[in-house]
């Protein structure tokens, strides 16, 4: 409560600025709404809310555009359900609950937080269009569906350009620049993190919370990389540059695997003249992890690239691991070239850089079953409430909790009740504000429109206050839309004004929140180790596919990246931390695998029976592994290709160092199997 206090009393300047962008957005969406005649028009005033959330310019003409797609294709939805359905009122009300399902369905499979959205408007625009006419049966002819149907469309477009022009016109803030931070932030922590695992002293601990932090981080820049391509000409370069961006940094946590585990696991092997090549390194990440200048960051790259060239000319010829170390130290220093590239095109075109795909969504059909599942349930809670009482009031019921349902469906049960709970606590406060303030002094007025915005504008602003920080953003999403609801701003106030309709509809909404936080506990969905085994079954699929793509590293990156941040997630609560480890292996697993078919192929062509029965037992082994078991077929796939190999080529130094490889990953079996095996207990 101590932060709500500061908001409220001491606001930071852009926090007011915030709330003063989302006072004149939604002054003018009740304006315009007002001067249509329609009859709802405080649905304008709830789809601006919804789109202040992140007041960047490109995040909020993103969210328009998601919210104006998902709203006609609900009113579309809700047209055709009516005009099949209307004679059969339960019927209809069973169709919608599957919509609804599907969609929060749907909106599971997604990751930015604005096609989440999208899905959630089709699924409450069409929700809010079937039971408005439901509620008046008999008005309920063809004309009625249509104009209804017309009219929430209308609202919620209304709302929504209100929002994305006022965010553009006044005070705009830039995707771009947050990226930047954010890509600025990301590159830091992965520098550290390299010299962390290079570094002999450095903690279990360390190491694990530095992963955290930059799958958090990639998070962000990958939800943020959408957005910023409304933003302008330099827009979608600058979206290809965050994905590029996000790719260097998963091949450099993937690379850095090798040196790390060499040096912790397998100290025997780390010569004197490995252990110089470490720490210079280690030496050269940190310097650039501390300067802010990119130019002087880019110059050190370049000399570090020029210091492992003739490192790797002065090593002798008989040594091919130290000469395969060097190879993939090289291979680290060319793929932060390409990341500091990507970070400068972030501000500057660049068109020599790759168009880098975007990090794919982990797409779990379990997970999304669940969630649609239990926004149906609270769905037809709230509609046997409303048929067997008959309340309009009761309408709040249903049609809120589905927009939270979907909205908050990838929290974590832990968050999911705090903001929950403060939702609550904005309820609460809303329907006081309403009934002692806003509707004591409009119902005293004369019903002018200007009289009505000047009544509004202090709540909301104080509203808006709340949304502006991420803490308390739950107080501030729950009284700012109750309050819309339940003052109802148009012409005719006259139900606003009747008290039993008010508190009845506060009633109605604290019960929906109510109900669907009793749900959220009910119907949890799976369990963390069930949800854990199918990312690694997934993993084990992408392993044998892997070698099928034409870019087969950036389209296994893509699809790790979710993977990553899901499973660093579920693990936070473990001090083993044994899941994330065997992620940061399945992703290191997929770059050594690319690797040596590339070698193998160089040495002895395509034609190699043994590579593609080994990269099976790659596959096989890991997801064995991620069980607490071991996999003996491994070696021997490993054995028969190194056979295959000196049979075509002899027993040259690469041979040998892809047995050293052979020996280094059976190992890596074996240890990870036991770690899991011994968490099970």
């Amino acid at each position: 409560m101590g932060i709500v206090f500061r908001n409220l009393f001491l606001p930071e300047k852009q926090a007011i600025i915030f709330a003063l962008k989302g006072v004149i957005a939604m002054a003018m969406a009740l304006t315009i709404a007002l001067s249509l005649n329609l009859d709802r028009p405080y649905w304008a005033l709830v789809s601006a809310v919804f789109l202040q959330m992140r007041p960047e310019s490109g995040l909020v003409v993103e969210k328009a555009l998601c919210q104006i797609i998902g709203t006609v294709v609900g009113g579309i939805f809700g047209i055709v359900l009516l005009t099949q359905f209307v004679a059969y009122p339960y019927v209809a009300l069973g169709i919608l609950a599957l919509w609804l399902g599907l969609n929060a369905a749907l909106s599971a499979m997604v990751r930015q937080a604005n096609f989440i959205y999208a899905f959630a408007m089709a699924a409450v625009t069409s929700e809010i269009v079937v039971l408005m006419v439901m509620a008046s049966p008999s008005t309920a002819d063809s004309q009625a569906v249509f104009s209804i149907a017309q009219a929430r469309v209308s609202e919620i477009v209304i709302g929504s350009i209100c929002a994305a022009v006022v965010s553009h016109a006044f005070w705009s803030v830039k995707v771009k620049d947050s990226l930047q931070r954010q890509a600025r932030s990301v590159i830091n922590q992965t520098l550290q993190y390299l010299a962390t695992e290079l570094d002999k002293s450095g903690t279990h601990e360390a190491r694990h919370k530095q992963i955290d932090q930059i799958m958090a981080t990639l998070g962000m820049v990958s939800e943020d990389s959408s957005a910023v391509s409304y933003e302008g000409p330099k827009g979608p370069g600058r979206t290809k540059a965050a994905n590029q961006l996000a790719q260097k940094v998963l091949s450099l946590l993937a690379l850095v695997q090798i040196f790390g585990r060499l040096q912790r696991r397998h100290a025997e092997l780390m010569t004197p003249a490995l252990t110089e090549l470490l720490d210079r390194l280690r030496l050269a990440f940190d310097g650039i992890a501390e300067s802010n200048d990119l130019a002087y960051c880019q110059e050190q790259v370049k000399v570090l690239r020029s210091d492992l060239a003739e490192y790797k000319a002065a090593q002798a010829a008989d040594m091919p691991f130290e000469s395969h170390m060097v190879n993939v130290a090289a291979e680290i220093a060319s793929e932060l070239t390409v990341l500091l590239r990507a970070y400068r095109a972030l501000e500057e075109r660049d068109s020599t850089l790759l168009n880098a795909p975007s990090i794919l969504s982990y797409r779990d059909p379990l997970a999304g079953m669940i969630i649609g599942v239990r926004t149906a349930a609270v769905f037809l809670i709230g509609a046997c409430i409303w048929v067997s009482t008959g309340s309009t009031a009761a309408l709040m019921i249903m049609i809120l909790p589905v927009i939270f349902s979907i909205m908050l469906a990838r929290l974590p049960l832990m968050i999911l009740r705090v903001v929950l709970k403060r939702l609550l606590i904005g309820v609460v406060f809303a329907v006081l504000v309403a009934v002692f303030y806003a509707l004591n002094l409009l119902s005293q007025s004369s019903g002018q429109l200007e009289i009505l915005l000047l009544v509004l504008v202090a709540p909301y602003f104080i509203g808006l206050l709340l949304l502006a920080d991420r803490q308390t953003l739950p107080y501030g999403l729950g009284f700012c839309i109750p309050f819309s609801i339940l003052v109802s701003p148009s012409r005719d106030m006259s139900r606003a004004f009747s008290i039993d309709y008010t508190l009845s509809s506060a009633l109605a909404i604290v019960a929906g929140v109510s109900i669907l936080f009793w749900f959220f506990h009910l119907i949890t969905g799976p369990s963390v180790q069930l949800l854990v085994h199918r990312i690694f079954k997934t993993t084990h699929q992408d392993l044998l596919e892997i070698s099928q793509h034409s870019s087969p590293a950036a389209w296994y990156n893509r699809r790790m990246a979710d993977r990553l941040l899901r499973l660093t997630n579920y693990d936070q609560a473990s001090k083993t931390r044994v899941v994330t480890d065997l992620a940061l292996t399945a992703l290191n697993l997929g770059h050594v695998s690319i690797r040596l078919r590339s070698i193998c192929e160089n040495l002895a062509g395509k034609s190699l029976p043994s590579l593609q029965h080994w990269q099976t037992a790659l596959a096989n082994a890991f997801l064995l592994a991620s069980k607490g078991q071991v996999d003996a077929g491994f070696e021997s796939a490993s054995r028969a290709l190194y056979d295959e190999l000196v049979g075509l080529v002899g027993e040259s130094n690469q041979v040998e160092t892809i047995q050293g490889m052979f020996m280094r990953i059976n190992l890596t079996f074996e240890r990870s199997a036991q770690a899991i095996a011994e968490q099970k207990k």
